[in-house]
This record gives C-alpha cells, sequence and structure tokens, in this order.
C-alpha cells in the first residue's frame, strides 16, 4: 500500500500509445501493462493519481519540426480521439495534466511538489517515462518505476530505460 503523502503518476495512458494497430507510436506492450497501470490507480485512488498526455504542439519549434515532419498523423487537435486517455483508465485520476513535450516535469512540478514520493507507471518507457522520471529525480523527488506498469516501444527499449533509470538509485528504484 502507498504512504499517505506518495501520488501515483500515470504517463501518457493515451489511444495514441495503446495499440501499434491504431498508431505508429503504438506499443506492442501496453496490453499487458495497462491491468497492472488500474491496480496501481485503484491502490492510490484517484485524489492521489495523475494522469499525463502527450499531444502535438508544432508551435514549439526546433527539433520538433523535423519531428513532426516524419510523424505528421499525430498532428491532430488535443481533442482527437487518438489523443484520449484509454478508456481502462479514463476515470482513474482527480487531476490529468496535459504537455507537448515528451518529459512531463515542468507540468507536474506544481501537482505533485518537488520533495515527495511519486510512483511511476506509463508508456513509453523509452521515450515519456524516462524523459519524466529523471528530471523528477533530479528536482529532489524519490522515484519508484513499476516495470510491470509501464509499456515501451519495444520488449528490448523498454529493459534499456529501465536499466539507464536505474542508474539513478537511491533517486529512482525499479520494481
Amino acid at each position: 500500500m502507498p504512504g499517505s503523502d506518495e501520488r501515483l503518476v500515470v504517463v501518457d495512458p493515451q489511444v495514441v500509445f495503446a495499440d501499434p494497430g491504431t498508431s505508429p507510436w503504438g506499443s506492442p506492450m501496453f496490453a499487458g501493462a495497462v491491468g497492472r497501470m488500474r491496480e496501481l490507480a485503484d491502490a492510490f485512488g484517484p485524489e492521489r493519481t495523475v494522469v499525463t498526455r502527450f499531444v502535438a504542439d508544432p508551435g514549439l519549434g526546433g527539433s520538433w519540426g523535423p519531428y513532426y515532419a516524419e510523424w505528421p498523423f499525430a498532428l491532430v487537435p488535443d481533442s482527437d480521439p487518438l489523443y484520449a486517455v484509454v478508456p481502462e483508465l479514463a476515470d482513474v485520476a482527480q487531476t490529468v495534466v496535459t504537455a507537448g513535450t515528451f518529459g512531463k516535469w515542468p507540468v507536474l512540478r506544481a501537482v505533485v511538489g518537488a520533495s515527495g514520493r511519486v510512483t511511476v507507471a506509463g508508456v513509453a518507457t523509452d521515450c515519456c517515462v524516462i524523459s519524466t522520471v529523471l528530471p523528477m529525480a533530479d528536482a529532489g523527488v524519490t522515484v519508484e518505476v513499476v516495470g510491470a506498469a509501464c509499456a515501451g516501444s519495444t520488449p528490448e527499449n523498454h529493459e534499456r530505460a529501465l536499466a539507464a533509470m536505474a542508474l539513478f538509485t537511491p533517486q529512482v528504484t525499479i520494481v
């Protein structure tokens, strides 16, 4: 059971990442991890669960221009069903934050604070999860990543990302 001051962050559990048949960004691991994400959210409760969403923001400039040139399918409004939270997790959090970047720490800081304990689950382990976890730990948050509740772009990339985050022990723990 989580501590009373602990939060759960479920990174980007969205349709766009849930199924390789629906989107080129879909994780083949998502179907196996979403049940564990739900179990964690149920244990934490909606008041201590935060869900993040990624949405396209071509106005960011810089390297995002060439990025979206490679992935034009993603240039839809954030209200598009592609960016919806999957039905299995649509009701798990009172707080949902949205950002146009892989890492969500800038929008999470005000929600979770910079000195607490956070458990992290989500997708993709090797992109948005690691991009959120490392800045969070660097800011002073103690982070626990639940590997079985994360989904990578491939099983190999998932394991690589978990191994990279494990290098940051004791600030980041992989369970």
